[in-house]
């Protein structure tokens, strides 16, 4: 069972964080804004005037009692001792932010919104440093890649995943998930993956840097490997009925959380396929080469090697029961732990043993 962190909200939860001293912030519809103890206890509260939602939410690292939160087309900077009175306030992005992402050095700040634009600022300078427009349709999440403070990848409801160099103003590599997925299926796709297109709800960077994944509309989870400047796809394989709305690599690991329109939440392992993956690509690299060559030049990955991987099962499996919106790892009094943010205006706390 759930323990519930009430008495916050009014509305439903849409995105939480947690800092490195244990507090833990959320938003909500509305412009609410809460921070918690990692105990549950309320410590503050915010609501933005007007009535545009906090999408995101995100402490500094560097500074622990600054937090970022995007409410509207708008990122607030508060001193959550005193939220009352917001350090800075930016307003570069023309449509609604849906996500934030700081990168290491904590000098830029990326905000993905609904027109598909990224907006990269200079934290130093105050001022945009980059515009990156590719997506066609709503940016859904960007994120910077450790160890590396100038690159990041995105997705979108484009059905699009890309990868960023901030040298350039284009992306580096692009990939169509349904456009993959049609190319490497025997026969014509069913009625149920036209149904669900791969819209691209949430992506998350392992700390290594090299691997992240994806949630998308059709259940299905894809995990990529950045290859200089392309990237390849380990794995992909079923992890919910429904779409997924939350993927989240654990710190310092390949351990795997994702929660979905299913209302289930799942924890996954994904270091040995990973690491055979690897360690395979590099035995027979020279013979993919001889074999490409046979093809008349033709390149990408056999049809084998990017079958669905559906031997990969759920190390863990929570009902949680109602549409995930938002999921977080962290640690409650020295434990572990799963924060939900889901359609109620509760966080539902499950330990992680």
């Amino acid at each position: 069972m759930a323990v519930k962190w009430t008495d916050g909200h009014s509305s439903p939860i849409l995105c939480l964080n947690a800092s490195k001293e244990g507090l833990v912030a959320s938003g909500a519809e509305g412009g609410d804004l809460m921070v918690w103890s990692e105990d549950g206890t309320p410590l503050g509260h915010l609501r933005f005037q007007g009535t545009d939602d906090v999408a995101s939410v995100l402490f500094s690292n560097t500074c622990p009692t600054k937090l970022y939160a995007s409410h509207g087309e708008t990122v607030s900077v508060l001193d959550v001792r005193s939220l009352k009175d917001s350090l800075d306030h930016f307003h570069v992005n023309e449509e609604e932010i849906n996500c934030l992402s700081l990168n290491e050095t904590e000098n830029l700040l990326a905000s993905a919104d609904d027109s598909g634009t990224i907006k990269i600022l200079d934290l130093e300078n105050k001022k945009v440093s980059r515009s990156l427009k590719r997506h066609s349709n709503i940016c859904s999440a960007v994120a910077f890649r450790p160890h590396r403070p100038q690159s990041l990848v995105s997705c979108g409801l484009d059905i699009q995943v890309m990868l960023w160099s901030l040298q350039k103003a284009r992306p580096l590599w692009i990939t169509n998930l349904q456009k993959d997925e049609s190319e490497d299926l025997d026969g014509p796709q069913s009625p149920g993956q036209l149904l669900n297109p791969a819209l691209v709800h949430s992506v998350s960077v392992a700390s290594c840097g090299n691997i992240f994944s994806c949630g998308a509309e059709d259940g299905r989870v894809r995990i990529f490997r950045v290859m200089g400047v392309k990237c390849e796809q380990e794995l992909r394989f079923k992890g919910h009925t429904l779409g997924i709305s939350q993927v989240n690599f654990l710190p310092e690991s390949y351990l795997l959380l994702t929660g979905g329109n299913d209302g289930k939440v799942m924890l996954w392992d994904v270091s040995s396929d990973i690491e055979k993956k690897h360690k395979s690509a590099t035995k027979h690299t020279h013979k993919r080469k001889m074999k490409r060559a046979k093809q008349d030049g033709k390149t990408g990955a056999s049809v084998t090697e990017k079958k669905e991987h559906g031997r990969i099962l759920p190390k863990l499996t929570i009902e949680h029961g109602e549409k995930v919106n938002w999921l977080l790892v962290t640690k409650i009094k020295g434990c572990q732990s799963i924060l939900v943010a889901d359609q109620t205006n509760c966080i539902s706390v499950y330990p992680l043993n």
